[in-house]
């Protein structure tokens, strides 16, 4: 338990910022996974709407300090080569 006032300040601090750090992991998550499961379903279309607000949501946590830029780089590329295998796949059929 903190016994300083600026223990305590830290201690709110540090749960603003565990819950704003939280919320923008999930989002990026949950848009990640839409990729992927239109990747696995194998919609072009979706897939490409939904890599948009993805790539988007992952820049916004890399600048919200929450992801290295390494990791959203190479999450990003991997999003973007599978998406793009799909849609060369689908037309060379």
């Amino acid at each position: 338990m903190a016994n300083h006032a600026s223990a305590e300040k830290r201690n709110r601090q540090r749960i603003k910022r565990t819950a704003r750090n939280r919320s923008i992991k999930s989002e990026f998550r949950t848009l990640v996974k839409q990729v992927r499961e239109a990747l696995n379903s194998g919609n072009t279309t979706a897939a490409k709407a939904a890599l948009s607000p993805a790539v988007a949501a992952i820049d916004g946590a890399v600048a919200k300090g929450v992801l290295h830029r390494a990791t959203a780089s190479r999450k990003v590329s991997r999003l973007a080569a599978a998406v793009h295998k799909l849609t060369a796949g689908q037309a060379q059929a």
